[in-house]
């Protein structure tokens, strides 16, 4: 009993299935639907930023802002790319010093989508102004509910809902106009490699130490080759003279 339950639910499922696909492929066959889309002029906004490499650590960055804000970006893609110097460069070839400037680019663009729908049928019930019932060509009848103000095309002639009666076939279109705005965001990085540090001036005179020679030991004085001994022996010939005076004077004492 519980088998045939079972089996009951599957083709009851079934059969919703298919009638709800038959119901699906018929709309779409039915109802024709068109959408356009009308692009307004666009409008651009450009932004740049400048800023000095802090510090790099994997994908985290650190930049100092040109008005002296530190600025942290985390996990920058790989796939992120600077053109500093004619170079690319990725985020793991980013060095502290490098100067780095950043254009945003965002772009407005309004757009304007349009839908048209068109359906063709004999009316089989109406009830103004909310509701149509239709037989449509495949012979299934459809119900569609009226928008507000909407017109029905009778024999080449315009009606609205209380103007359909049993057995009319009647083509109605609906048209609906979204308006959307797509914004679009362009970002190009720029740098320059931090400058050489400066050289030392050419004109810094440079000293160098130079030992000087330890001046020699000055030479006794020699006498002047003029000079005569004869004044040394008339000076140690008074000097006898005078010790034997005294010799004398001593032995007349006693």
């Amino acid at each position: 009993m519980n088998s045939k339950t079972g089996w009951a639910r599957v083709w009851l499922m079934l059969a919703v299935g298919v009638v709800s696909l038959a119901f699906a492929l018929s709309m779409s066959a039915q109802v024709q639907t068109e959408s356009t889309t009308t692009a307004g002029q666009a409008s651009h906004e450009e932004t740049v930023e400048r800023g000095e490499v802090v510090h790099v650590s994997g994908n985290d960055l650190v930049v100092k802002m040109e008005d002296g804000t530190i600025r942290h970006f985390p996990n920058v893609p790989d796939s992120a790319r600077a053109t500093v110097d004619g170079r690319e460069l990725g985020i793991h070839d980013l060095k502290p010093g490098m100067k780095l400037e950043r254009t945003i680019t965002v772009t407005t663009t309004p757009q304007t989508i349009t839908t048209v729908q068109t359906v063709t049928g004999k009316v089989w019930h109406v009830s103004p102004p909310s509701s149509v019932i239709l037989r449509l060509e495949d012979g299934t009848n459809q119900q569609f509910k009226i928008p507000k103000d909407q017109k029905f095309t009778v024999d080449g002639q315009e009606t609205d809902a209380w103007g359909l009666k049993k057995g009319m076939k009647v083509s109605a279109t609906k048209v609906v106009e979204e308006p959307q705005t797509v914004v679009e965001h362009q970002r190009q990085v720029t740098g320059s490699m931090p400058p050489p540090p400066p050289a030392p001036p050419a004109d810094v005179p440079i000293l160098i130490a130079v030992a000087e020679p330890a001046p020699a030991p000055a030479s006794p004085a020699e006498l002047p080759k003029t000079g005569s001994l004869l004044p040394l022996i008339g000076l140690l010939g008074s000097l006898l003279l005078l010790a034997s005076l005294g010799l004398k004077a001593i032995r007349c004492t006693f």
